[in-house]
């Protein structure tokens, strides 16, 4: 009986094609708040950052693909794998850039300091492997 129930169950909810939409709705859309930030507010602490760092400036600019770009592609469905590398890349950017020092603490609340830099790639590395599903603005699913 218990058996039945767990197979129905299971049967039911085996959907890889809306967990790839609520996973690219997630991971971009989250996302695409912190490049709405710096779309807004700029992006000239990321250029003094580089600086400081002996990177030219117009690495910056890349922040622009990775958490603005990307994100959208990634939610409307359309070249989710390229995307999410790019996001993987802003992200190990931005953990060298501002908390590679964070890497083994802890925050306030007792949490992981980078933990939202590890969501993101881990998100992305997820999309990376399982696609963007069938749920996608776009048919032909060589562009998913």
């Amino acid at each position: 009986m218990i058996e039945h129930i767990l197979t129905n169950i299971n049967n039911r909810l085996n959907n890889k094609d809306l967990a790839a939409l609520l996973l690219r709705i997630t991971l971009g859309g989250l996302l695409l708040f912190h490049g709405w930030h710096k779309v807004h507010s700029g992006i000239s602490f990321i250029l003094n950052t580089l600086a400081e760092h002996g990177v030219p400036a117009f690495v910056g600019y890349g922040v622009y693909l990775g958490e603005v770009v990307a994100p959208i592609l990634i939610i409307l469905g359309i070249l989710c794998r390229p995307s999410a590398l790019a996001i993987i890349g802003t992200m190990i950017v931005a953990w060298w850039l501002v908390d590679v020092d964070n890497t083994l603490a802890l925050s306030e609340t007792g949490a992981w300091a980078i933990e939202d830099l590890v969501f993101y790639v881990m998100l992305s590395v997820i999309l990376l492997f399982l696609g963007s599903g069938k749920y996608s603005v776009i048919a032909n699913p060589n562009w998913r």
